[in-house]
């Protein structure tokens, strides 16, 4: 009797790794997209929703076009596409006016929207996995002691970097550039921005390296097949 012939095992598996890297990117980018063509409809201040939302419209094409070349890991792109969002709505109403920091300042008797606060956090807590996925795979860092330490200091010096960019943006625009600073009347915002910044990196790193990890692992054996 002849033996029953084997499907190879190599046939079915590709496709089944391939499809969820394909379709969650592209799921993400149409959200992104749409979230930022709702941000950009009637914004509280043109000027205010561009200088806010650059980085999207910078970093969405730059992604969209190395995603052969350079794909990021599922955690990234979620994380990147999470980040957007905050920014669209950000740049929509202003950090100082969104509902939902309206809400949460009544709620818990704030004296300010703390929008502006989760805005800063997630400036750490997001490019601190772009920042560390980079290192790994462009340098030598990958598995070292140092890639940690010196991934919390490259968020850090970008949130600086950020803050002159506003301060910049304050210098030339003067009083027409409140919205963008979203100070909201305080004389430490610059501080608690960084330090925000700082705690959101230095968490992100602790809650999220053995993932992100893994999906490197996925990814660099994935790409040698």
């Amino acid at each position: 009797m002849p033996e029953p012939v084997l499907a190879s095992p190599t046939r079915q598996s590709v496709p089944e790794e391939r499809v969820p890297r394909r379709t969650l990117p592209t799921a993400l980018v149409v959200v992104v997209v749409a979230g930022m063509a709702l941000s950009a409809w009637h914004p509280h201040d043109p000027t205010t929703w561009l200088l806010e939302t650059v980085w999207v419209l910078v970093g969405l094409p730059l992604v969209v076009l190395t995603r052969r070349r350079f794909p990021l890991t599922n955690l990234l792109c979620c994380l990147l596409a999470a980040h957007a969002l905050v920014l669209a709505v950000g740049g929509h109403y202003t950090y100082a006016q969104v509902p939902l920091g309206d809400w949460v300042r009544d709620g818990l008797g704030l004296d300010r929207n703390p929008y502006d606060r989760f805005g800063h956090l997630m400036q750490g807590f997001v490019p601190a996995v772009l920042v560390r996925e980079l290192l790994s795979r462009t340098s030598p860092l990958r598995g070292s002691r140092w890639l940690a330490p010196l991934t919390v200091c490259a968020c850090l010096a970008f949130s600086a970097v950020f803050e002159m960019f506003e301060w910049a943006a304050a210098v030339i625009g003067g009083h027409a550039a409140d919205d963008f600073l979203a100070t909201q009347g305080d004389v430490w915002d610059t501080q608690w921005d960084m330090f925000c910044a700082l705690i959101g990196a230095t968490v992100s790193v602790l809650l999220l390296s053995r993932l992100h990890d893994r999906q490197l692992s996925a990814l660099t054996t994935s790409g040698r097949r």
